[in-house]
């Protein structure tokens, strides 16, 4: 079973989960929207279980002791540095990242910024970013696909959402996720200045810039039925990775790979560790 900590950092106290010994080999496994790190549960417990010491925080804005009110806090630079502060803590000097949805943005950000500290990387759901960057720019099922977010970077996003019982809020879930950590994700986003911090993830996000190639051993899972991200930029994330590649898709699965696949997801994230020891 998994233990509820806090992570103390410069920006804050994080609030995570962790699983297996201390002195294991390090995996932080990084959440995605609107979510907490109770998506990583399943596979926090096998990691934990294979002597792993594996750690799910609940990323800014999610966390109440890291909440920054102002939008440009949420930029990808304070994102990736929550990372390696968190890894930090622990003392890790390398540690294999793993990131779901924007946690995968996130884990691609640092794994390109910082390859010197990410033993590997397994992006869930989100290819590279400059093969996401490209799709939006001239894929039109691509951008079909991320009209979405112009919606919730809006300033009613927040009202909209979280109408009528978070009625909307609750169909971003759907099909995918457990109904018990739809209820706990509701819950915890309908506290005060919580989807305000999720959203500004949204907000101060500008896919503009590249973030060049990854070197680090790396796994990506991609998802048929995922409404989110279609399969160009998916097909093409093997021409931004230098180092050792593996794709894997899941067909008639959802975005939520980690909740409604669990068993394959960790079957997939287990070899690529073992493949990759050092």
């Amino acid at each position: 079973m998994a233990e509820h900590i806090q992570i103390p950092t410069p920006a804050g106290k994080f609030d995570a989960l962790t699983a297996g010994p201390e002195d294991g080999r390090p995996v932080l496994l990084l959440h995605g929207f609107p979510e907490a790190a109770v998506e990583w549960s399943e596979q926090l417990g096998v990691l934990g279980g294979a002597e792993c010491f594996a750690v799910a925080p609940d990323q800014r804005g999610y966390s109440p002791g890291v909440r920054p009110e102002q939008v440009a806090e949420y930029r990808v630079e304070e994102l990736v540095g929550d990372v390696l502060a968190i890894a930090d803590h622990f003392g890790w000097e390398r540690f294999d990242l793993v990131g779901h949805d924007w946690g995968a943005a996130v884990a691609w950000s640092t794994a390109a910024e910082h390859p010197d500290r990410v033993r590997t990387l397994t992006a869930v759901s989100i290819p590279h970013l400059d093969a996401f960057t490209r799709a939006v720019r001239e894929d039109e099922d691509q951008q079909q696909r991320s009209a979405y977010m112009q919606a919730l970077r809006s300033s009613t996003a927040e009202k909209t959402l979280l109408a009528d019982n978070a009625a909307k809020l609750r169909r971003i879930y759907y099909p995918g996720v457990p109904q018990h950590h739809v209820d706990d994700y509701v819950q915890r986003l309908t506290e005060p200045g919580a989807l305000t911090g999720a959203l500004n993830w949204y907000r101060a996000s500008r896919f503009n810039g590249e973030i060049g190639p990854i070197t680090v051993p790396t796994l990506f899972v991609w998802s048929t039925e995922d409404v989110a991200v279609g399969s160009t930029a998916a097909l093409a994330t093997e021409q931004h990775v230098t180092g050792p590649y593996r794709f894997e898709m899941l067909q008639e699965v959802s975005h939520w790979i980690p909740e409604e696949a669990p068993d394959s997801l960790t079957r997939l994230l287990l070899q690529h560790l073992l493949a990759h020891p050092e």
